[in-house]
């Protein structure tokens, strides 16, 4: 990756945006979302930044750029339309270790601002590291059409159960099962609707049943040509769910990219076509864990009688034909 993907708190926040006409304001609005403190620094603002300055009461140097002035700021845009005050800006910032953001400058920034999908507390951010500006619209508007407009209150909603959830179902991979088939159903359904209430006690009803121990299992998946776009829905569902992967050279690299993100991941030196290793996944399984095991192309596993003995759910799955 080019740029490295990163949420700033916003109560740590000191920004300082330079420029006061339209570009100026569409990035004091952005940056309003997360904080008001905001400094601009203009001698002239339009309409729309002295508005904002004024509603917001954030403070405003009534001045062109001046150097010296960055003590306390830890973010700062560039928003002129001069190039040779924006690279100073850039160059007094840059040694401080500033963020710098350089409008229509990339080379001059130490960070872009992504495409913004806001369901907030849910923040879906996009980049296609400035390469392809129309691609990436495209894509924020395939998935703003897919994001109900309160697909937020599912995430205030999660928030506020989490913890009455962690002490009743006991388990990372039942509470993940958990919280999925509740927010993918009739709990979920409702709080989207604006039924919260309804919503809650369903939730408080659920969570008085017992429920059991997670049950552990190893899913095999052979991947064929290890095409990523060639997954099936089972499979990438099952990866998505996994506590632990195992893979050697010959599986595409790339298929890790669609494990959950904090499953333990095990390469082998050895292909799998020689030796799998067994002990380790079924052992893993036995401690109540979801282990899937990446297989390049489709052969057949070596014979093993641990595995045929063992009680542990095992699958077996043909993703990509």
């Amino acid at each position: 990756m080019k740029y490295f993907p990163v949420f700033l708190d916003a109560q740590h926040i000191s920004a300082l945006v330079v420029g006061g006409g339209d570009v100026a304001a569409r990035k004091i609005e952005l940056l309003l979302k997360t904080t008001q403190k905001i400094t601009v620094m203009t001698e002239y603002a339009n309409a729309s930044v002295e508005r904002l300055i004024n509603v917001h009461n954030l403070r405003w140097l009534k001045h062109n750029y001046q150097p010296g002035l960055l003590t306390a700021i830890n973010l700062v845009i560039a928003a002129t339309d001069i190039s040779e005050v924006n690279r100073a800006i850039a160059a007094e910032a840059k040694p401080l270790n500033i963020l710098t953001n350089v409008v229509d400058q990339p080379e001059l920034c130490t960070y872009i601002t992504p495409a913004i999908i806001d369901r907030s507390p849910i923040i879906i951010a996009m980049s296609s590291s400035g390469s392809a500006p129309i691609l990436l619209r495209m894509l924020r508007e395939q998935i703003e059409k897919m994001l109900p407009n309160r697909y937020g209150k599912l995430a205030e909603f999660s928030h506020k159960f989490r913890d009455h959830v962690k002490a009743r179902v006991k388990g990372l991979r039942n509470r993940r099962t958990f919280w999925e088939q509740t927010l993918r159903g009739s709990i979920g359904e409702a709080i989207l609707q604006g039924k919260t209430l309804q919503a809650e006690q369903q939730l408080i009803s659920s969570i008085k049943k017992e429920i059991s121990p997670p049950q552990g299992e190893i899913v095999f998946i052979y991947t064929l040509d290890g095409d990523p776009d060639k997954l099936t829905l089972q499979a990438h569902r099952e990866m998505q769910f996994a506590d632990a992967v195992f893979y050697d050279n010959e599986v595409n690299i790339d298929l890790i990219e669609y494990i959950r993100r904090d499953a333990d991941k095990f390469p082998q030196q050895m292909p799998s076509t020689i030796l799998i290793n067994f002990q380790h996944a079924i052992e893993l399984a036995e401690q109540g864990q979801k282990v899937i095991y990446l297989l390049a192309g489709h052969h057949e596993l070596p014979k093993n009688s641990a595995l045929s003995q063992c009680t542990i759910n095992k699958k077996y799955l043909i993703s990509g034909s």
